[in-house]
């Protein structure tokens, strides 16, 4: 592939604008499936454009383009120029060159195997091998093995001085074992659908490691078949990590990204129950809860040194001790808000304008063991991974279901339930966090497919947690 330098382009763009930034994104993904010892797919597939941003008469326009060359990409600025002027007409808020601060630096994902390490062959023979293992008995009636692998090269220039380069490469897998006894059908998923996404190298495809998980998938599977079904109660829930990445990303980060309370995503994906007042005073759940956006983890999918508006990204506390303190917006939402946010203004590819979008949100450890939160309990469910969802659109009443669980009685995790449930209301499920897991009960998972905006975006989000308790929630059966 040709080199392509921005910073030469925009050098030499002439445009009436006030600030003009440029955002170079190249994409690589990889995509293998193997369905019942039978390979499905295996594409390899590349996209590669240029999004042009301006800003005149105080409004920011976008206009982005596929071909690399001066004369393309002049057009574009000049379209965007121009979509700018009009909007300007209908503004309901004026920028400046402040809402795009100067960024320079950079930032690669962590690795120890590089792509070149593992070949197409190996990566499908490895996939074989997981079918096999998924298939523990004849009651296995259908397996899965999926991989993905992106990699993604941004650099972001701006005529007031970003100079930004991000390199990442994130792995994503997923095993999943259908079992059948009759009418009764049960699923079983490695953590959920790719939630074993990474920002990592071919070290995640261990061999071994991927074995020993896809025949615990097997066998829980048709351990389900026989399991009766989640009994409906009020009572002590305990959720693992898999699950309450789930629970996080659409009760917390969704509710509390500030497009979407200034009703920017009402028309699409809904609105929030939090209003701009309640940042830095509403009591969103117990103490115990501590919810940190932190795109410094280490592997974390979301982890990033800058946002595509060139804010530096850095570590903050979004709710701490229960009350919420900051929401999850970039700098212009921050500027029309009057609010503290994050930097988290993001796009999904060349072809889409940053908005606000959750990054890396994490639910921070507790100090209890697993045993310990177990042993305090009297009667109880324990579940484990998202298997359906439901939320409103005001991201305050939910309803999730999980693929796994086990009855807690007496301080003892005894018999296993299939289809197990819970419902509740936001903040009054938050409040009733009583235990909290410690480091020892820490996760990380991630999403590829988080989906926002008009037009569309999917883009990824991490999220962490540890082992979660909380008392007096309606939980029941039921596919």
């Amino acid at each position: 592939m040709n080199k392509f330098n921005p910073k030469t382009i925009l050098d030499n763009l002439t445009l009436a604008a006030d600030w003009v930034g440029l955002r170079l994104v190249t994409e690589t993904t990889t995509y293998r499936l193997v369905r019942d010892g039978k390979p499905q797919t295996n594409a390899r597939e590349t996209t590669r454009g240029i999004m042009v941003e301006v800003l005149a008469d105080g409004q920011f326009a976008y206009y982005g383009t596929n071909r690399l060359d001066p004369v393309s990409i002049q057009q574009a600025a000049e379209k965007a120029l121009e979509q700018a002027k009009l909007a300007a007409r209908y503004a309901v808020h004026k920028f400046t060159v402040d809402a795009r601060p100067a960024a320079v630096g950079e930032f690669i994902s962590p690795f120890k195997r590089g792509v070149d390490t593992l070949s197409a062959g190996e990566l499908n023979e490895l996939l074989l091998k997981s079918n096999e293992a998924l298939k523990v008995s004849d009651k296995i009636v259908s397996v899965n093995s999926l991989a993905q692998i992106v990699e993604t090269e941004f650099h972001y220039v701006s005529t007031n001085g970003s100079d930004v380069k991000q390199n990442f490469l994130m792995v994503s897998s997923d095993f999943v074992a259908t079992a059948q006894d009759g009418p009764v059908v049960q699923k079983r998923t490695d953590g959920g659908m790719l939630a074993k996404s990474h920002q990592t190298g071919m070290e995640a495809f261990d061999e071994t490691a991927i074995l020993d998980r896809c025949r615990i998938i097997g066998e829980q599977a048709v351990e389900l078949l026989s399991a009766e079904d989640c009994p409906t109660a009020k009572t002590d829930l305990v959720l693992a990590p898999d699950q309450m990445m789930l629970q996080i990303h659409e009760s917390v980060g969704h509710a509390l990204e500030i497009d979407r309370i200034l009703g920017d995503e009402r028309n699409y994906a809904g609105w929030s129950f939090v209003h701009l007042e309640d940042i830095g005073k509403l009591q969103y759940g117990s103490e115990l809860m501590n919810i940190t956006f932190d795109p410094s983890v280490e592997h974390q999918l979301a982890s990033y040194a800058f946002d595509d508006g060139g804010l530096k990204a850095e570590r903050q506390f979004i709710i701490k001790n229960g009350k919420l303190v900051r929401a999850l917006g970039g700098l212009e939402s921050q500027i029309r808000s009057g609010v503290p946010g994050v930097a988290n203004f993001r796009a999904s590819s060349w072809n889409r304008q940053p908005i606000d979008r959750m990054a890396n949100l994490n639910l921070e450890p507790g100090n209890s063991t697993f045993e310990e939160i177990i042993s305090s309990i009297e009667h109880g469910v324990y579940m484990e991974t998202n298997r359906s969802w439901s939320i409103d659109d005001y991201r305050n009443k939910f309803q999730f279901g999980c693929e796994y669980g086990k009855l807690i009685e007496k301080g003892k995790l005894t018999r296993t339930v299939k289809n197990p449930n819970y419902r509740a209301i936001t903040t009054p499920f938050w409040s009733s966090l009583k235990m909290l897991g410690n480091r020892d009960t820490f996760k990380i998972y991630g999403t590829p497919y988080c989906g926002k905006g008009e037009p569309n975006q999917t883009i990824r989000v991490g999220h962490a947690s540890p082992v979660a308790c909380f008392e007096n929630v309606e939980v029941f059966g039921g596919a």
